[in-house]
């Protein structure tokens, strides 16, 4: 992704333009769902005094303000998404791989669905699935 695009996305969310920021939100568009340690490894190449502490204390931020989201899988790694668009996730166990994935369709099933059912006291928000089998090598 562009600097300034970047820059754009950091600023939309009222965030300080900071080279670690900067940095921090590239490897994440970089990277396909990456862990807070992929992008430490990442960015440590070109960004040696960038530190762990640092990478998480702005993951962290990102997510408050929207920017990212977190994705926890099976095996209770901590993943982050730049998608924010309504989608669902295909999970890998074996390979702990993430890919994105977006069915209108299956979108309007599920809200059609949840609105029949009328859950009592609980106001659904979003609905996120990851469907979990294995990608074809």
């Amino acid at each position: 992704m562009k600097a300034e695009e970047l820059r754009n996305k950091l600023t939309e969310k009222g965030l300080k333009v900071t080279p670690q920021r900067m940095v921090i939100l590239d490897a994440i568009y970089a990277l396909n769902h990456p862990t807070a340690e992929n992008i430490s490894d990442v960015i440590r190449r070109n960004h040696p005094n960038i530190s762990t502490a640092t990478v998480y204390k702005v993951l962290d931020a990102f997510v408050s303000c929207g920017l990212i989201q977190r994705v926890q899988t099976e095996r209770d790694h901590m993943r982050y998404d730049a998608l924010m668009e309504n989608h669902h996730h295909l999970y890998c166990p074996e390979t702990d791989r993430i890919e994105d994935y977006n069915d209108e369709e299956l979108n309007e099933l599920l809200a059609g669905y949840f609105k029949k059912k009328n859950i009592p006291n609980f106001k659904i928000e979003d609905l996120k699935l990851q469907i979990i089998g294995k990608f074809d090598t």
